[in-house]
């Protein structure tokens, strides 16, 4: 219920009009009214729009705002004169919202201002003080715009000499593969022609291509030997070329061990050939096995160069619309190859295990993808970060009700208990000067919460952080 306003005496005895003048305390008087509400009683709603300016005059107020889903109590005062709804009304006219919840907790009086009217009041009553709150707002926009930039840059740029890095790895080795490949072809081509020049019949030589042909597909199909595996296989097949006279047999044993070649293989080649032609038979099957090994190396470079390439432009989004049906498990994995350069040391020896505990099954999400590949950075990146150069990186999905769950999870020190409720908020780091601005989980959950209607929280102990994003299965209305 309302009731006519107050008197100058009473208006005067409120902090924030005891120094109006005469006139001023007049029209506060004629455009406000007295609202009394009971215990429990709702006076504001967050995200409503912002119609009256309460002063409180007699009773508690509890004030609340809306965090990660969770309504976080952030003040509880019974100071007369403390003031809520709509405050910022000298530097915002029109479609403002309550930022916050209030709630009378005991029989509650408050003075009621239309909001709209008194804005304009405000303005011409007090210019300059507008200005400077005005200056001050704007200031803080600007700054946090292009704070956002830099941090966005710094991402792209490290990203980009990881991306790089990555990059140079596999085109260094096929440069290398290409230059070794180019000498085998040349050796080959000269076995060949001793073989043609020592009179061989076409037969043999037929006989001789046959198992050239059977020795290179089974370079291929070679398993993959152990380090101890591979030694005793070098010294079966160095001890069969030394009982047949064959110089230099330290580096046929090492090609032929590698594609799988053994002693008894070596024998059917010597019952084709005969000692005559052996020599220049497995000089020039050698240079075969191994032109077939580098070539395989070359494949091997330009798919992992084309799987990079590919991560990239999954990861940017590039040519795709904004908004989409996603498999959140793309941009995921198209994250981990962009900062797969910070799992390892500056020796590239990895250091940060990463483990992909997927549901398949889990169907496809409407999202904005580029931005969400955003979280996923920010995210992993911290969680990279926290380990300190040793542990364990866990992404996990899985199906929640009606929600994509992902968590990213990592074996780090963890978030101190008094921090939790803070690092969501801009600017608010625990990295040293230089190394972070605090606004890359400001931004995720922005985009989470406010682009996608999910939820964004953390779990953590010593030794396990969980920072947990829930998405929507289905469009939301205003997507």
């Amino acid at each position: 219920m309302s009731t006519p306003a107050l008197s100058h005496e009473e208006l005067r005895s409120l902090f924030l009009f005891e120094g109006l003048a005469d006139e001023q305390l007049d029209w506060i008087a004629e455009n406000g009214r007295v609202e009394e509400f009971p215990s429990g009683g709702v006076v504001a709603r967050e995200g409503e729009p912002a119609t009256c300016f309460y002063v409180l005059l007699h009773g508690t107020l509890r004030m609340t705002r809306m965090v990660r889903g969770d309504e976080l109590e952030i003040n509880r005062t019974d100071q007369r004169g403390v003031y809520c709804g709509a405050i910022q009304i000298a530097v915002q006219q029109g479609n403002e919202s309550y930022g916050s919840s209030v709630y009378a907790i005991a029989d509650t009086t408050f003075l009621a201002l239309p909001a709209a009217e008194f804005s304009v009041q405000f303005r011409t009553w007090f210019p300059m003080a507008t200005h400077l709150l005005q200056g001050v707002l704007l200031g803080r926009r600007n700054t946090d715009f292009v704070i956002g930039q830099r941090e966005r840059l710094l991402a792209l740029g490290a990203l980009s000499a990881g991306l790089t890095h990555e990059l140079n790895n596999p085109a260094a080795a096929a440069v290398r593969a290409t230059a070794s490949l180019r000498e085998r072809v040349a050796g080959m081509r000269a076995k060949l022609a001793k073989l043609a020049r020592g009179d061989i019949n076409p037969d043999l030589l037929e006989q001789l291509l046959d198992i050239q042909e059977t020795l290179v597909k089974q370079v291929g199909n070679a398993p993959k030997l152990s380090a101890v595996q591979s030694a005793d296989r070098e010294d079966e097949l160095t001890d069969w070329f030394d009982d047949h006279d064959i110089d230099q047999s330290w580096d046929l044993a090492a090609v032929f061990a590698q594609a799988g070649i053994t002693p008894v293989e070596l024998d059917s080649l010597l019952s084709a050939v005969g000692d005559e032609f052996l020599d220049g038979a497995l000089r020039w099957l050698g240079y075969a096995v191994e032109t077939e090994s580098l070539m395989g190396e070359i494949e091997d470079a330009t798919t992992r160069i084309s799987t990079l390439v590919g991560a990239a432009k999954q990861y940017s989004q590039m040519d795709r619309a904004p908004y989409q049906w996603i498999d959140v498990h793309d941009g995921l994995d198209s994250t981990l190859v962009m900062l797969s350069g910070k799992l390892r040391d500056k020796d590239g020896n990895k250091v940060i295990k990463v483990v992909k505990e997927y549901d398949r099954t889990l169907p496809q999400i409407p999202a904005y993808a580029g931005e969400l590949n955003q979280v996923w950075t920010n995210l992993i990146d911290n969680a990279i970060s926290a380990m300190h150069g040793h542990g364990t990186l866990t992404i996990r999905t899985a199906l929640e009700k009606d929600q994509a769950l992902v968590e990213v999870c990592d074996t780090g020190p963890g978030v101190p208990h008094e921090l939790k409720q803070r690092i969501f908020e801009p600017f608010f780091t625990t990295k040293g000067v230089g190394e972070g601005t605090g606004l890359g989980l400001d931004i995720s959950f922005r985009i989470v919460v406010n682009r996608h209607h999910g939820d964004l929280r953390v779990k953590s102990v010593p030794g396990d952080t969980r920072f947990q994003v829930r998405l929507p299965l289905t469009e939301q209305p205003d997507a």
